[in-house]
């Protein structure tokens, strides 16, 4: 009888533990990045009660008689399945489509989550809502991530100066038309030049047709003039010609032949405009001179240069890459992320905050890019929600319970024969 009781009573505190770990997981429900886990039972060693026997000649075998001694709990397992995706619009909030772990640290001791709710601090340190230090690599001042240096903590640098740049080079494209006469030739455009301080210049580019020149009938060469609108009248930069193919010497018709390369360049002005020290290289490479009309203008997308601008906010990449937007409109790498794969996750220990540690059986962080290696891509403005299934949960919750009652039944059996055996005697 005691047996019995024995084994029941373990039932009972394996159900109730799989209580509490259902118990758990439906009050994390809304946790961010929370994964569930659920109980596995194992029966415990059993007494033998007769042992089991060969087959010798005639006389067949026998099995062992064995009665068991009750059941204990074999593991608590995390459910690392993917969260559904909550969109929030902040762009501090990051969500892992995939496998990895963002990497923080508190102290000297690292931690990995998959709670991607982040904030900055008062000096711009990326931090989780307990005060954990997001880890990655930070960009040098050229932008550059190098993802094989060693993890630093990651910081929004909120207001940083991006210095000017001085425009070293320009681009004109587009066509001139071949049946323009020098009456009615004149292309204008407009490049927006920097000096050294990052002060702009509207730089005037016009484009007339040269006249005709006896004895030749047409005319293949073009004025082009670099003028800077700030002072009044105008500073002429540079006033040169550029001259088309006619089709003769094996040169297609219509293709730039001077300058050679297809490039012009404008020597760094004196005088007025002394913060102005480099020279421009304008590429003319792309000019065509064919029939029909002239659209000939500046190609912004090939000048270099920029104003002083500031950071105004950050937008993040797939690959992790935390991108600084900036008040004169170009867009430089403050950092990245970094992201830590475990070869068994179901390994690591949960160290409260959402967060887990490295455990004896998870073996170690594998830290890298976000894409590579195996490791999830990352997106901004969204969230990973628990993976905890409430239908699954209340079944496992009745389960439990009808488990705990029947072990709970088991005990009162027990007890009622004991007290019966007791009775034999009056």
């Amino acid at each position: 009888m005691l047996r019995s009781m024995f084994s029941a009573i373990s039932g009972l505190r394996a159900h109730q533990t799989k209580l509490d770990v259902a118990g758990n997981n439906i009050a994390n429900v809304n946790t961010v990045g929370f994964k569930a886990s659920q109980t596995v039972f194992e029966d415990t060693l059993s007494q033998v009660l007769r042992n089991g026997s060969a087959p010798n000649g005639d006389v067949a075998g026998t099995n062992p008689a064995q009665v068991g001694l009750g059941v204990k709990v074999a593991g608590i397992t995390t459910n690392f399945g993917q969260g559904s995706t909550q969109n929030t619009g902040r762009a501090s909030d990051f969500m892992i489509s995939g496998d990895g772990f963002f990497v923080t640290k508190v102290g000297n001791e690292s931690l990995y989550t998959r709670a991607g709710s982040f904030d900055t601090d008062g000096v711009g340190n990326l931090v989780t809502p307990d005060g954990a230090k997001l880890q990655g690599w930070m960009a040098n001042a050229l932008g550059v991530v190098d993802p094989n240096g060693p993890l630093q903590d990651l910081r929004i640098p909120t207001g940083q100066v991006l210095a000017p740049v001085a425009t070293t080079g320009a681009s004109l494209a587009g066509n001139l038309s071949a049946g323009a006469t020098d009456a009615d030739t004149a292309v204008s455009s407009q490049i927006n030049m920097y000096d050294d301080l990052g002060n702009a210049h509207p730089v005037s580019v016009t484009l007339s047709k040269s006249p005709v020149v006896a004895p030749a009938t047409t005319s293949n060469e073009w004025t082009v003039t670099f003028a800077d609108t700030t002072t009044t009248p105008a500073t002429n930069l540079l006033s040169t010609t550029v001259e088309f193919s006619d089709g003769s010497g094996g040169i297609p018709a219509g293709t730039l032949v001077d300058p050679p390369g297809g490039e012009l360049l404008i020597p760094a002005p004196t005088g007025t405009f002394a913060a102005w020290t480099k020279p421009v290289t304008v590429d003319l490479s792309s000019l065509t001179q064919f029939g029909g009309k002239s659209d000939a203008a500046a190609k912004t997308t090939a000048q270099s240069g920029s104003a002083m601008g500031v950071l105004e906010g950050y937008s993040l990449a797939n690959d992790g890459t935390i991108v600084g937007i900036y008040s004169n409109g170009l867009r430089q790498n403050i950092g990245q992320l970094a992201l830590a794969t475990f070869t068994n996750p179901g390994g690591l220990e949960k160290a409260g905050n959402s967060s887990y540690r490295a455990g004896d059986n998870s073996g170690n962080p594998l830290v890298g890019q976000a894409g590579t290696g195996g490791r999830g891509s990352l997106s901004a403005g969204a969230l990973e929600m628990s993976n905890v299934d409430l239908a699954e949960e209340f079944t496992g919750l009745i389960v439990a319970q009808r488990g705990f009652q029947a072990n709970s039944r088991v005990i009162s059996t027990s007890d009622e024969i004991l007290q019966d055996l007791v009775q034999l005697k009056r």
